[in-house]
C-alpha cells in the first residue's frame, strides 16, 4: 500500500513563507539549471481568448532531488467579476525513482507566487546595483507586492514607487507595501518619472504593449521584467534590450518564445547574440554587472526547475510538521 499526501493552500502557508530561505531555494534551482543536467521540457502554454484565460503547464527533473513537480497554472481573468480569484493551480509531485505520485499540492498558485517573487529577488541580488535607495514596481497585483517584499530582502531600499493604470489600485498597493515593509511607498502617476528616480524597477503586468520605454533607461538601473510569460505579451520596449549593457534570461529558449527576447527578435533586434542565463551569472560562468553605472535587464518567464525546487522543499517541510491528509492506495 502506498500513501499520497494531499496539502491545501492553508497547510502550505504554515510551512512555506516568503523569506531569504525561499530566495535561496530558487537561487539554487537556477544554478542547477545552468549545470546542464536538468531535464526541463518547453512550457505547454494555452492562450484562451474566448474565455479571457490562459493555462501553463511546467515541469523539470533535477538530478539528486527525491521528486519532480508537474504544475498546472490557469489564469482566467474574468473571474473577479464572479467573486473568485483570477489565478489558481496545483502541483503534482512525482517520485524521481518510480514516477509514482508522492503528493498533490492544492496550493491555488501560492507556491508559484512564492517562487516567482523569489526569482525576482535572486535577479536583484545578482544584477541590481549594490546600493538601491528607491525601487519602482509597475503593476498593482499580488506579484507587485510580493516582488517588492522579496527584493527588499536582498536590497534594503527605503522608498518604493508604484505605477499602475488604475490610480486607486496603485494607492492600495503602495499602502500594503508601506505596511508590510515599513518603508516610504507612494503611487506615481508618471511611469517615466518612476524609472528616473529608481535604481531597481520591476514590471509585473500582463501588458501586450510595452509599459517601459527604452529612452527611460539610465546609468545605474536594473530592470526585472516578469510579466511576459506567453507569446504576445511584452512589457519592455524591444530597443531597451539592445541598448542595455547586460540582458539576462531565466531560460534562453523560453525567453525566445515567450519573453521580452521574443518581442526584441520580432523587431529585428538581438538576433545575433546569445544572452546569458541567470543561472550562469549565479555560478560565475558568465559575467554579471560590471559596474555601478551599468544598465541591466533580467527577463523572467518562470521555469519548471523553480517549481520542482519549491515543491520538493514544501513537501519535506509539510511532512516534518505533520501537515496534510493521506490517501492510501493498494
Amino acid at each position: 500500500m502506498r500513501e499520497i499526501l494531499v496539502l491545501t493552500e492553508r497547510e502550505l502557508k504554515k510551512c512555506m513563507v516568503l523569506d531569504r530561505d525561499a530566495n535561496d531555494i530558487v537561487e539554487d534551482a537556477f544554478a542547477k539549471l545552468a549545470s546542464g543536467t536538468v531535464v526541463m521540457p518547453p512550457v505547454l502554454s494555452m492562450d484562451l481568448p474566448q474565455a479571457h484565460g490562459e493555462v501553463d503547464i511546467k515541469t523539470a527533473y533535477i538530478p539528486g532531488f527525491d521528486g519532480f513537480a508537474v504544475k498546472i497554472s490557469p489564469g482566467f481573468f474574468d473571474n473577479p467579476s464572479l467573486g473568485i480569484p483570477s489565478l489558481n493551480g496545483m502541483m503534482v509531485l512525482l517520485n524521481a525513482n518510480t514516477g509514482l505520485v508522492d503528493a498533490v499540492l492544492l496550493d491555488n498558485g501560492y507556491l508559484t507566487d512564492l517562487r516567482t517573487a523569489a526569482a525576482g529577488a535572486v535577479a536583484s541580488l545578482h544584477l541590481a546595483p549594490e546600493s538601491v535607495t528607491t525601487a519602482a514596481v509597475f503593476g498593482t497585483g499580488v506579484q507587485a507586492r510580493l516582488q517588492i517584499e522579496a527584493a527588499h530582502l536582498e536590497r534594503a531600499f527605503e522608498r518604493v514607487l508604484v505605477w499602475g493604470r488604475d490610480r486607486e489600485k496603485a494607492e492600495r498597493c503602495a499602502d500594503d507595501i508601506r505596511n508590510a515593509l515599513g518603508v516610504e511607498a507612494i503611487a506615481e502617476d508618471n511611469p517615466a518619472e518612476a524609472v528616473a528616480e529608481s535604481q531597481l524597477v520591476i514590471t509585473t503586468t500582463p501588458a501586450r504593449e510595452p509599459v517601459l520605454a527604452a529612452e527611460w533607461l539610465h546609468p545605474g538601473l536594473h530592470v526585472t521584467a516578469m510579466g511576459s510569460d506567453q507569446a504576445g505579451k511584452n512589457e519592455v520596449q524591444p530597443e531597451a534590450l539592445a541598448i542595455a549593457d547586460l540582458y539576462v534570461c531565466d531560460r534562453l529558449s523560453q525567453c525566445a518564445e515567450l519573453g521580452e527576447l521574443r518581442a526584441a527578435r520580432a523587431a529585428g533586434l538581438m538576433t545575433d547574440v546569445t544572452p546569458p542565463e541567470l543561472g550562469q551569472i549565479i555560478d560565475g560562468s558568465r559575467p554579471g554587472r560590471v559596474s555601478a553605472d551599468a544598465i541591466t535587464i533580467c527577463d523572467l518567464t518562470g521555469t519548471g526547475a523553480q517549481d520542482t525546487a519549491i515543491a520538493t522543499v514544501a513537501l519535506a517541510r509539510a511532512r516534518a510538521a505533520g501537515l496534510g491528509s493521506v490517501i492510501r492506495q493498494d
